[in-house]
């Protein structure tokens, strides 16, 4: 063998054995803090996914706040300040309005509504589509059904109980939906919300579902709450993961993390219910729980219908994902209500599907 040859190998061997050696380190934050039962879902993404990476990615995670404010943990991950970011994407609606669909909707898809469409109706392709504008890739890891509803000290029964009532409400088409009810919309972040309704700074609020409601102590200064939470009628969190650190991953760490948020996606979903479930029956001794009748209900319906096709219409971006979810609703509409009562929740009587594909051109 030729000193040429020996050296040529010997190089090679040595690059292999970096390859094999050879870890990436990310640090990772929310937009939750450890308070919040929210971060739970974070916890367990990144548990899963350093046990399916080992060797090959450690992800170091920090609570909501620790490392940067809630509301710069997308700048951070934009920028490479830090490779990945816990989130809801209606917090940056303001960036671009499709954010919020990605997050959730009035009046329209439930959880498994979300799972279907992200998993086998274009829906993840979406969330990268609109995240990549960003140089980001997203990978959807947490679904929640519906949120619980206002949390107030007057009862809300019927939509006159909404008039001038000045109500924490977040979401984009939530709040317009809202002032269409009547109500006032008032924005805030969750750690503002306990003291607001102690000192009659508002009205009312929601926040999200029975057990994180109930981690955050609302039992405690409210009286009524009023269910369903037709504002958000579910909602998806995941991990925003700067593009640059992504692409130096190998296919196959790329696809160990898939597997950890799909996997995650599955846990979130039984995992909210059960928990929602025990919140419910504390909440249900502490304060009187009211409930909307049908009638009131189809009325919100019909508003949000209008409210999603004039949201969509004003933005490019949202008319696309409105118009694949409604698609998808529709496609699917045909055999889940020929199952009913058995399959997987309702066919709501949501927007026209011709007004969207108007709007998406």
């Amino acid at each position: 063998m030729t000193m040429k040859v020996i050296t040529f190998a010997a190089a090679a061997a040595t690059a292999v054995a970096s390859h094999a050696t050879a870890q990436e380190n990310w640090t990772m934050t929310t937009t939750w803090p450890s308070s919040l039962e929210l971060i739970e879902t974070d916890k367990h993404f990144v548990d899963l996914a350093n046990k399916l990476t080992q060797g090959e990615l450690t992800i170091e995670f920090f609570e909501g706040g620790a490392l940067v404010p809630s509301g710069e943990v997308f700048g951070a991950v934009e920028s490479g300040t830090i490779q990945a970011g816990a989130d809801w994407p209606g917090y940056w609606a303001g960036r671009d309005a499709a954010f919020s669909p990605l997050a959730t909707t009035p009046s329209l898809f439930n959880a498994v509504d979300y799972v279907n469409w992200i998993q086998q109706w274009g829906g993840a392709e979406l969330y990268n589509e609109i995240y990549g504008q960003f140089e980001m890739v997203y990978l959807p890891y947490g679904v929640t059904n519906n949120e619980s509803g206002f949390r107030t000290n007057e009862p809300i029964v019927n939509l006159e109980d909404l008039q001038g009532k000045r109500l924490r409400l977040s979401g984009l088409e939530q709040g317009k939906l809202l002032e269409r009810l009547g109500g006032n919309q008032v924005s805030m972040a969750g750690g503002e919300i306990y003291q607001s309704l102690e000192r009659g700074v508002i009205d009312g609020a929601e926040f999200s579902t029975p057990n994180v409601d109930w981690s955050g102590g609302f039992q405690q200064v409210t009286q009524y709450w009023a269910t369903p939470g037709w504002h958000q009628s579910a909602s998806v969190f995941g991990v925003m993961i700067n593009k640059t650190a992504w692409d130096a991953l190998s296919p196959e760490t790329q696809e160990k993390l898939q597997i950890a948020a799909d996997a995650t996606l599955l846990w979130s979903l039984a995992f909210t219910e059960k928990r929602a479930t025990e919140a419910y029956a504390k909440f249900d001794e502490a304060v009187e729980i009211n409930r909307y009748d049908d009638e009131t209900l189809e009325q919100v319906q019909q508003m949000a219908n209008e409210v999603i096709v004039e949201t969509a219409c004003e933005n490019p971006n949202s008319a696309k994902v409105y118009l694949s979810m409604v698609e998808y609703l529709e496609d699917y509409a045909q055999w889940r209500d020929a199952s009913a009562p058995f399959n997987l929740g309702r066919t709501p009587n949501g927007p026209d599907v011709a007004a969207l594909r108007d709007c998406a051109g």
